[in-house]
């Protein structure tokens, strides 16, 4: 049978409409574009992880979240540090002036918990670190970098937390402010951890936390990041900006050697016009707790020995629910100069309790018969008349000759 034009070509709109998967009027098709989701000019598409089309940016590397978690993974890469070319740096923030769809985006980590701005200085003459927290940036529905929102009115109330590791307890947290209800916190606020020595830079990491506080529930964790220390230079300032990660799993399984019960900052010198040793207890830091609370209430005592009368005890003042107190008191033992080099200086940290017996947190002993930077710290005074030498030490749980209890 043979078919007019006209119905023709009818059949051929009802044969398109029985495959079409679109149901609803036909709309001509003036380009490709009309069809398929616009791509920035010059990028492919590439498909994430929700299945959504994003348009994919060529970067030399990929972002701190999705690197590969092999223990020999190059560390410049994994924390963004500096002194690398630009193609061994991490992946950055897309910057807001890109040309990204909404509607096809698939926001990376660093979008999704936003950049910390901070700086790192290791003051080796007084072993100390000092971390200056500046400020971070938070994500808003145009995708811009900063940290994600938290609370319900689209906000948060961030602070920043500080660990060492490993070893991470109360005794080596840190934490800034807490500033409400933003999405760019300025803090400018700098924590100093005391005590630090040469053998913490090669050995420990910091991790610092960005969390969000909550007066009703526990307190959000937001994103974090890792520094080892030994990226550091001594004297040197170094400053970052590095997107937030996901939370990382802390090895619970650490070398129980490498317990610490805390360290002493003590000062020593010999007075000619007071004919006597100055011993200055001048701050404590990272000591063991010993309290339910987690802290301690510590206080410290000195002896000079032999000493049978037990006439030449001090005691500072006690240090309420802390594990770093600075005490910065000063004893006085009158002795010739030459009879120091019989002597040995014993101090002990003790947790003071209310009745009941005091708690041996730790100890160090300075004189002739010591080794190391304690034999080293007793001699420097001996030969320095009149000049007061300050040297951190580490406490330990066993003290030869002392009485451990109070």
């Amino acid at each position: 049978m043979t078919l007019r034009k006209g119905e023709k070509m009818t059949i051929s709109i009802q044969e398109h409409m029985a495959i079409d998967v679109c149901p609803g009027p036909i709309k001509p098709i003036k380009q490709i574009s009309d069809y398929f989701p616009r791509f920035p000019r010059g990028l492919p598409a590439a498909v994430g992880r929700s299945g959504a089309l994003r348009p994919a940016v060529s970067q030399p590397s990929v972002s701190p979240a999705e690197a590969p978690r092999e223990e020999d993974e190059d560390v410049d890469q994994l924390f963004g540090a500096y002194g690398t070319t630009p193609a061994q740096q991490p992946a950055k923030c897309p910057p807001p002036e890109e040309a990204v769809d909404p509607e096809g985006y698939e926001s990376d980590d660093c979008t999704a918990l936003g950049t910390l701005d901070f700086s790192l200085l290791y003051d080796q003459e007084n072993n100390a670190l000092h971390c200056t927290i500046n400020k971070a940036k938070l994500p808003k529905l145009d995708y811009r970098k900063g940290l994600k929102p938290m609370d319900h009115n689209g906000l948060a109330d961030p602070y920043v937390k500080l660990h060492l590791l490993p070893g991470a307890s109360k005794a080596n947290k840190l934490r800034t402010k807490t500033l409400r209800n933003t999405l760019n916190p300025t803090w400018n606020e700098t924590l100093t951890y005391y005590g630090i020595t040469d053998e913490d830079m090669i050995r420990k990491t910091l991790r610092i936390s960005v969390c969000d506080e909550d007066k009703f529930r526990h307190n959000e964790f937001i994103g974090e990041t890792r520094i080892p220390l030994k990226k550091l230079k001594p004297n040197q300032t170094k400053n970052f900006s590095i997107c937030l990660e996901k939370q990382l799993p802390i090895d619970k399984t650490e070398d129980k050697s490498l317990e610490e019960r805390g360290r002493i900052l003590i000062s020593l010198k010999y007075s000619s016009q007071k004919q006597g040793l100055l011993v200055g207890i001048i701050r404590c830091a990272h000591l063991a707790a010993m309290d339910a609370n987690g802290y301690s209430d510590p206080y410290v005592k000195t002896y000079l020995k032999p000493d049978e009368d037990k006439k030449s005890k001090h005691k500072t003042a006690v240090k309420k629910k802390t594990l770093n107190p600075e005490f910065n008191e000063e004893f006085c033992y009158e002795i010739k100069h030459g009879d120091l080099a019989k002597k040995t200086l014993e101090v002990t940290v003790w947790d003071y309790d209310i009745g009941k017996s005091n708690d041996f947190i730790g100890g160090v002993v300075l004189g002739i018969n010591a080794k190391g930077e304690r034999l080293k710290h007793w001699f420097d005074c001996l030969k320095n008349k009149d000049k007061k030498i300050e040297r951190w030490h580490t406490l330990t749980n066993e003290l030869p000759g002392a009485v451990l209890s109070d």
